[in-house]
């Protein structure tokens, strides 16, 4: 295997803009290129530049409507290592002030800790809710982990039960896998992803147990939300709540 390949992908994201880019497209919608440019503080001539480097380098893909330049995420496989690498970063020693410096404002404060206790990342939960559903899933046998994450057969009938199909045929899925680890780079913990991690979301948003805050990631835990995932998942509300230090 050659090294060359790894070098220009870490070359990639070695700059702020081009990370701080990819670190918004995490919430799986596609941005114009001049609302990424203003979310990350930079000029439309400066933004359109790293945008096409992350698209020559295949972290982002591009489609165009009239005048407009609509970038996302390439893929569910893309989203996957920009939150791995994220969390990644967190945790190396000496560098937490350099990965998440204070917020500058209280708007941004709640929106950080809103994001932390529950958010999605790309099309899949995150935060402590993502981490709690993943939990769940694991103790109650839906999930396995003895040989690599795996949907079990009784899981799939009480996802059914739920409301939830992960049928491996379903059309659609591709080559994506049922079930994956994503760590949480909040929480330093795995949540889940892959098809069945974009189904429980999905699901979840449907059927109004979770809305979006604002036009950011973050979700917020709906009255009815709060019934169901104590009914469902035997998750409560105080187990979102921080940990204390």
């Amino acid at each position: 295997m050659s090294a060359q390949p790894l070098a220009r992908l870490a070359g990639l994201l070695a700059d702020p803009t081009r990370a701080a880019i990819c670190l918004a497209l995490l919430d799986g919608r596609a941005w114009t290129a001049g609302e990424l440019a203003h979310h990350v503080g930079v000029v439309a001539s400066t933004a359109s530049e790293q945008l096409s480097r992350l698209v020559a380098g295949g972290l982002l893909v591009e489609e165009r409507q009239g005048r407009h330049r609509y970038l996302r995420l390439a893929g569910p496989g893309t989203a996957a290592l920009v939150e791995e690498l994220a969390a990644f970063a967190a945790a190396q020693p000496g560098d937490a002030a350099a990965t998440a410096p204070a917020p500058r404002n209280l708007t941004e404060s709640v929106r950080r800790s809103a994001e932390a206790r529950a958010r999605t990342c790309y099309d899949h939960l995150a935060g402590r809710l993502g981490v709690a559903v993943a939990d769940s899933l694991l103790a109650r046998g839906v999930v396995s982990d003895d040989a690599g994450l795996a949907v079990t057969r009784p899981g799939r009938a009480w996802l059914a039960g739920i409301g939830i199909d992960v049928d491996v045929d379903q059309p659609g899925r591709g080559r994506r896998p049922l079930v994956r680890s994503c760590l949480d780079w909040t929480e330093r913990r795995p949540h889940l992803a892959g098809v069945l991690g974009a189904a429980l979301r999905t699901h979840a948003m449907d059927a109004g147990w979770l809305l979006p805050v604002g036009t950011g990631r973050a979700l917020r835990v709906t009255p009815g939300g709060a019934d169901a995932l104590r009914d469902v998942f035997d998750i409560s509300l105080d187990d979102l709540a921080p940990a204390e230090p």
